[in-house]
């Protein structure tokens, strides 16, 4: 049971009555730069999060190797 044609045109009628066309574009407009906050916060966040991880390999690289791990690296071999 979908609203049909004449349904949404009245729906429309009445929104742009209650709140007129200003505000309602001005309500678009700030959802749209919503939007690209976010979106804009989520690629910041990218490069950051790939940092992180690079000094996590570089930690883990610069650790010394405990003689158990070399004799099981030996015993590999």
């Amino acid at each position: 049971m979908s609203p049909s044609l004449p349904q949404i045109i009245i729906v429309v009628v009445l929104l742009i009555l209650l709140f007129g066309r200003g505000k309602i574009s001005a309500l678009m407009g700030d959802v749209a730069q919503g939007i690209k906050s976010f979106k804009k916060g989520i690629a910041d966040d990218e490069p950051a999060q790939k940092a992180e991880e690079a000094k996590i390999i570089e930690q883990k690289a610069d650790e010394p190797v405990s003689e158990e791990k070399k004799e099981a690296s030996e015993k590999t071999d």
